[in-house]
């Protein structure tokens, strides 16, 4: 944790220099000591103490400054730092106005110059002022804050980014904390820009893109190496154990990552059925955990960089990334999942981000302590997420098309959630309209079984439908089923023919797809189970396969 700062104001040099000097001698092993020489270089300090992050303790400040005084200072520095202690230097002409600025910027104490010796005159007075402030004010997040709004779907963009990414950060909401408002206006005057960001080197980044936040937060790195055994296009749980068995296994690997590790299951509050975590455990959490395996054992990751093509030029499979670059292969694994389904409901678009969420967003999930939200769909990933708000809101309801949840949710997911009080089934109903200005205000609801439609109050919807194939990549290339989820094997194989333009004297191995070296492998696969289990068991039996491809190559 850095020191909390003590910041001594004069303009004559000698004077600064000598207050400096008895501040270093007395608090330099519990306080880092800052000098200024104006007003004005001193409010710009104080300025990026706040944008850092700093904690400010103290300011000595002299009272007769050109350009701006003692008082107009600390008028200024009050409002970025309310609970700092505040001392001002004057002669004995300027007494009247030290006592009048005890009221008007609240000053703790006035010292006459000279103030020698120090140990009489300085040391007791600011003893009581640092003790005081101690014991009285937090100490400052010293890490990454964003600065936004509930309502703003950047905010939630880049807090869910960094939530996944496991990157702690302070929220600032600026419709709530007056401080955090004064600290956005200070660091944008006259500009309306958020969220901002505010990195511990003192850098503030206005709205950033995800991959330039990225790359300031040292998840973005260039590939290593020209040329890969295995390139891994997402980094889900699929790809995630194509890395580990694929570089254990002796395989020069690489995964490209277009978000963060952890892909649909990431987003997961808990998974309960995994084998090995009798207590369940987070998507986010056992995305780190793979992610970290992975690195270990000599995988490359690349994060927040996106795949933009794939060709084949004879043996070599070459993927092109968003900054350009290409990486070549002997192999390619395409583990890219899905996308989450939208619902098209009147009036959701331009909620999203702002109390409509596709997915968990459990970076949101405590900000509707007390309310009221609902959950639509009936799988797995509704109930894990259903089970997580109910932590937080006063009520869940799930929103279920079907008779019931036992179709398509397990069973352990269904004893939890009948046994929560604040969890509510309703099923054949879904959602037909919503209202709300800035956030969700109301929600029309149909129920099937009955006809009738009501509209309810609602503070949130969190979205769970399913998924559509993310094989855009590659459907000119590979052959996909009519819902563009990707065939291998011997799902290429119809009546003992071949695919089309195949030329191996062999059939397609086991998630090879059309394309000889270019497999796939979890949910982007034509019928497959779609479970984290299953997902990480397709990761590894597909680096099985291209050890067998490599062999002919």
């Amino acid at each position: 944790m850095p020191k909390p700062i003590i910041l001594a104001v004069d303009d004559e040099p000698h004077v600064l220099n000598a207050v400096t000097r008895d501040l270093q001698e007395r608090y330099r092993g519990d306080y880092r000591i800052v000098k200024a020489l104006s007003g004005q270089e001193a409010l710009e300090a104080t300025q990026e103490f706040k944008r850092r992050g700093a904690a400010l303790a103290l300011l000595v400040v002299d009272q007769r400054m050109p350009g701006m005084s003692g008082i107009e200072l600390l008028g200024r520095a009050i409002n970025l730092y309310p609970d700092a202690k505040r001392v001002l230097l004057t002669a004995y002409a300027d007494t009247d106005a030290a006592i009048a600025s005890i009221n008007e910027v609240a000053l703790d104490y006035y010292l006459m110059k000279p103030w020698d010796p120090p140990e009489e005159q300085l040391y007791p007075v600011l003893d009581d002022l640092l003790d005081a402030w101690a014991a009285t004010v937090p100490v400052p997040y010293d890490g990454i804050r964003v600065a936004g709004t509930l309502w703003s779907p950047r905010s939630h963009a880049v807090k869910e980014f960094l939530a996944r990414s496991q990157i702690p950060y302070q929220w600032l909401d600026i419709d709530k904390d007056d401080e955090a408002r004064s600290l956005v206006e200070a660091s944008t005057p006259g500009r309306n820009v958020l969220p901002l960001l505010f990195l511990p080197d003192g850098t503030v980044l206005e709205d950033p893109d995800l991959q330039v936040l990225a790359d300031k937060v040292g998840l973005r790195s260039p590939a290593l190496e020209p040329f890969y055994d295995l390139v891994v296009i997402g980094a889900g749980p699929a790809g995630l154990a194509a890395a580990v068995y694929g570089a254990s296994e002796g395989l020069r690997t690489v995964v490209v990552e277009r978000e963060v590790p952890g892909g649909q299951a990431g987003t997961s509050a808990r998974i309960e059925n995994y084998l090995g975590f009798p207590q369940g455990i987070g998507g986010a959490d056992l995305a780190r955990r793979a992610a970290t395996q992975a690195r270990r054992l000599g995988a490359e990751l690349l994060v927040a960089q996106e795949v933009t093509s794939v060709r084949v030029e004879g043996q070599y499979r070459i993927v092109t990334l968003d900054d350009g670059s290409e990486l070549r292969c002997h192999a390619l694994l395409l583990a890219t999942g899905v996308a989450l389904r939208t619902l098209d409901v009147p009036g959701l678009e331009p909620l999203l981000g702002a109390s409509v969420y596709y997915g968990a967003a459990t970076s949101e999930a405590g900000n509707y302590r007390d309310r009221d939200v609902l959950v639509v769909g009936g799988a797995n990933s509704a109930g894990q997420g259903a089970m997580f708000l109910s932590r937080f809101a006063r009520s869940v309801t799930i929103l279920v098309r079907g008779e019931s949840l036992h179709r398509s949710m397990s069973r352990y997911l269904i004893d939890q959630i009948e046994r929560t009080a604040n969890i509510a089934v309703r099923p054949r109903t879904e959602i037909t309209a919503v209202a709300g200005d800035r956030h969700l205000s109301s929600v029309t609801l149909l129920d099937h079984g009955t006809g009738a439609m009501v509209t309810e109050p609602a503070d949130a919807i969190f979205i769970f439908v399913g998924g559509v194939a993310r094989s855009e990549l590659v459907a000119d290339l590979v052959e996909c089923d009519p819902a563009g989820f990707i065939l291998t094997g011997q799902d290429l194989v119809a009546g003992g023919r071949r695919p089309r333009g195949w030329h191996l004297p062999r059939d397609p191995l086991l998630m090879e797809s059309s394309v000889p070296g270019i497999f796939a492998a979890g949910d982007v696969r034509h019928d497959v189970v779609r479970r984290v289990a299953s997902a990480v068991g397709q990761g590894s039996v597909a680096v099985s396969a291209v050890h067998r491809y490599l062999e002919t190559v």
